[in-house]
């Protein structure tokens, strides 16, 4: 039996986000991500596919009446690990060509 060495193939989406949060241009976390929606400020809504069932609806419903885009990607620790902090459920991107670029990237991925 061979020992194959596995790579894992870059998450591209992760990585834009990870520039994201270098440029500044994201903010992570439930109040935040909010306040950012709720002022206008956010371009995109990002939340965990494994945020519990109450902060998914919060934030569909939220960016619904906002009219922000709103995806369901990764979990807490990949959100988290891509922008340099612990866990987190949610982020909004602040930055309207950034934001377009990681929904590009999302795109692909589902496609």
């Amino acid at each position: 039996m061979q020992n194959k060495e596995v790579k894992m193939k870059p998450d591209k989406v992760l990585s834009m986000l990870g520039i994201t949060a270098k440029a500044g241009k994201v903010v992570s976390g439930e109040f935040a991500t909010e306040n950012a929606v709720k002022s206008g400020k956010a371009f995109l809504v990002v939340t965990a596919s494994d945020a519990s069932e109450n902060t998914k609806k919060k934030f569909r419903d939220m960016t619904d009446f906002y009219h922000v885009p709103f995806y369901l990607y990764g979990t807490k620790d990949s959100l988290g690990g891509c922008i340099g902090k612990d866990y987190r459920s949610s982020l909004a991107v602040t930055e309207e060509k950034l934001a377009e670029a990681v929904m590009n990237k999302i795109k692909q991925v589902e496609a």
